[in-house]
Formats: C-alpha cells, sequence, structure tokens
C-alpha cells in the first residue's frame, strides 16, 4: 500500500521524519554566507592574525633572553590560531541549535573545574592567581571556557517559552544565583577582572531577553557596590585603583605599569615609530604580549592603527547586535548577543586598563593578547555567532 501523500507530494513518513529533525535543529546549517558572516568573519580573522604579528614583535626581545628563542611565544600563538580555526570551523557547520542540549552540564562542568583550580597541585599559581589547571605539557584556564558555558545557558533558559521573565524563580533568580557562585569562585582564585565580565555578560543578556529595566537597573547597581567593595578589600586591589586614579603617587610599583603604557602609546604619535621598534617591550612595560599589547600596537603604529582596532570591535559589536536582532528564533538571538556583548566588553575592559581609565585586571585583549585558552574558547563562540549570521535572512 502507497503511502499516503502530503500536501507538496511527501509522503506522510517523510514528514513525520522531517519533524523530528527541525525539532532536533539540522546537522548542518542552512543558509549561505551573507553580508554579516563575510564582515564578521574578515574583521575577526584580521584581528587574530594582528595578534600572531603583534605577540612576535612584544614578546621577542624577552623571549630571546629568557628561553634563547625569539620566536618562542610566536610559535605557541600560531598553534592555538590555528586550533582556534579548527574550533571556529567546526560551530559554523554544526547547526547552532544542536548545541542547546550541551548548555546545563556545559555549564555545572566548567563550574566543577573552577573548584579544581583552587586545590593545590592541580591548580597552577602564577603571579599570586591560581587561575590555571596544570595538566602537564599544557595549561587550562576554566574560566575562559566558563564565559561560554555561561552564553549557552542564559540563551537556553531566557529562550523557554515555558520560563518567562515574569517567572522570577524560574529565569531570574536561577541565573543571579548561578553568577553568585561563580563569582565567588572565581574570587578565591582570585580573578576580579574576569568576575566583573561574567557579571556583565549575564546583565546583557537579561536586558536583551526583555528584563524590566528597573530590575536592571538594581542588578547593576547592586553590582557595581560590589565590585567596589571587593576592590577596596583587599590591599592590592585597593593599591590598583589609586594607582589608576594617580599612578605617580607610587611610579615605581603599582603606577608602574599605567605610567609605562602611557609613555608607550605617546611615542607612537599618529602613524607610530614602526612595526618592531617598540622601545616598551625591552623590559619597560611587563606583560606586553598579553594584557598590555594594545600599548605596543599603539606604540608602533600610532592612533591610526590603534584606532583601527577600536573600529575593528566597534565592527563586530554593530554587525553582531544586527545578526542578533535578525536571528531565526530566540535562541539565537539571545546567543549572538551573548557573544557580542562578551567580546565587546572584554575589550572595553582589556583597552580602558591599558588607557589608565579602568584598574588592571590582567583580561586579554579578544584575538589579540597572547593564550590559548582564551583564543581558542573566544574563536569557538565566534564560530557559533557566524553560525548564527549564516541563517539570518
Amino acid at each position: 500500500m502507497s503511502p499516503v501523500a502530503t500536501r507538496g507530494g511527501r509522503s506522510e513518513g517523510q514528514a513525520k521524519a522531517g519533524r523530528a529533525q527541525a525539532a532536533r535543529g539540522p546537522r548542518r546549517p542552512p543558509g549561505k554566507r551573507s553580508l554579516r558572516f563575510m564582515v564578521l568573519l574578515v574583521v575577526a580573522l584580521i584581528l587574530c592574525l594582528l595578534g600572531v604579528v603583534m605577540v612576535l614583535s612584544a614578546s621577542s626581545v624577552n623571549d630571546l633572553r629568557s628561553y634563547g628563542d625569539a620566536w618562542h611565544h610566536l610559535k605557541r600563538q600560531v598553534l592555538w590560531f590555528l586550533l582556534g580555526l579548527i574550533a571556529m570551523s567546526t560551530m559554523i557547520r554544526i547547526d547552532y541549535r544542536r548545541l542547546r542540549p550541551l548548555a546545563t552540564p556545559g555549564l555545572f562542568g566548567c563550574i566543577v573545574l573552577l573548584v579544581l583550580v583552587l586545590i593545590p597541585g592541580l591548580g597552577l599559581r602564577t603571579n599570586g592567581s591560581a587561575r590555571w589547571l596544570d595538566l602537564g605539557a599544557v595549561s587550562l584556564q576554566p574560566s575562559e571556557f566558563l564565559k561560554l558555558a555561561l552564553v549557552l545557558y542564559c540563551a537556553d533558559l531566557l529562550s523557554r517559552s515555558n520560563r518567562p521573565l515574569t517567572e522570577k524563580k524560574l529565569t531570574l533568580y536561577p541565573i543571579v544565583g548561578l553568577v553568585g557562585v561563580i563569582g565567588a569562585l572565581l574570587m578565591l582564585e582570585p580573578d576580579l577582572g574576569t568576575s566583573m565580565i561574567v557579571c556583565g555578560i549575564a546583565v546583557a543578556m537579561l536586558f536583551f531577553a526583555g528584563l524590566r529595566l528597573r530590575l536592571l537597573a538594581m542588578l547593576v547597581g547592586g553590582g557595581a557596590l560590589g565590585a567596589f567593595g571587593l576592590t577596596m578589600s583587599a590591599g592590592y586591589r585597593r593599591q590598583r585603583l589609586l594607582g589608576m586614579l594617580d599612578p605617580w603617587t607610587d611610579p615605581l610599583n603599582t603606577g608602574w605599569q599605567t605610567i609605562q603604557s602611557g609613555v608607550a602609546i605617546s611615542n607612537g604619535g599618529l602613524f607610530g615609530i614602526g612595526l618592531g621598534a617598540s622601545r616598551a617591550k625591552w623590559g619597560f612595560l611587563p606583560f606586553a604580549h598579553t594584557d598590555f599589547i594594545y600599548a605596543i600596537i599603539a606604540e608602533e603604529f600610532g592612533l591610526v592603527g590603534a584606532g583601527l582596532v577600536i573600529v575593528g570591535f566597534l565592527v563586530i559589536g554593530l554587525v553582531g547586535l544586527s545578526t542578533a536582532l535578525h536571528a531565526p528564533d530566540p535562541f539565537g538571538q539571545l546567543l549572538a548577543a551573548g557573544i557580542t556583548t562578551w567580546i565587546m566588553i572584554q575589550a572595553f575592559v582589556n583597552i580602558a586598563a591599558v588607557l589608565g581609565r579602568l584598574p588592571i585586571t590582567g583580561v586579554p585583549l579578544p584575538f589579540v593578547s597572547f593564550g590559548g585558552s582564551a583564543l581558542i574558547v573566544t574563536m569557538a563562540a565566534f564560530g557559533i555567532l557566524l553560525n548564527v549570521a549564516r541563517q539570518t535572512p
């Protein structure tokens, strides 16, 4: 007996299979490489390639002195960039809806990793902070994976039709509670910068989900008071804040990085002193290839080059939010908005610290700063954003 035909000539069995597949989400995303997709991809790759070049420029002097190899950090950054490309390409090819079941277990897995970081012998302590898991040949920074896991979790929770924002016990309270737990674990490392970014991601996603502005203002105000209290509760964080306000009160200690960063930026002038010609990287500016790589960019490429980097992040922000507005479903909208705001907040915090407008927090510049976990996870998250952009009309 022939199957019953449905509209369009498809059999009833084919229709059921199609509905089941649609419920799971297609294995490969539909759509094509739209203008949004291409703009986001090109800008991100330019920033990554700039990062590879600037890591070589900023680290070669110290690498030659410390390791006898001027290419030490460059070789690692190239490897991580290639791994990031693989991660990004994979996320582009897997429909973002298929990531939804991983949201909750992924977040709680990252929380477990944050706990493991605090265990002596497992956590690797560097510069007074235990932020890495020691895996022998490599080290892993769980807080970077946590940012992506939090975006996935919030997008999944806030886009469910059976969990409206009006039901605070089902939406707002779980997110606030989880962010509180995550923030407490991060502060035990301690890592105030990442704690601020995590809070910013959560608040931004609640905003895009439609939470009332009065509640958002209360959350932002409470978070600001908490951040100020945490800053003033520890001597070194308090000194960093005071050093940001007036670095010349302690120019050889807490104000040193801010002063040297300002000197490097001012040396760059309008067009810079040339690629590889930085003087700040000759031992004057600590962490020149990580937290302060933007200062080296400004010194070697001047105001024009440094300004173009900011323009690149602004393009990502505008096109990313446009992608969120045109995404085909609420989950995709919140994913695109969350990933975009995460990158924008982190770029703002890093650049503002380099310019002396915020206290130094050790937050890397997305796509550009040296770092394996940060680069790979950011590129994987960006692949998800590109996945959404590929499916926007």
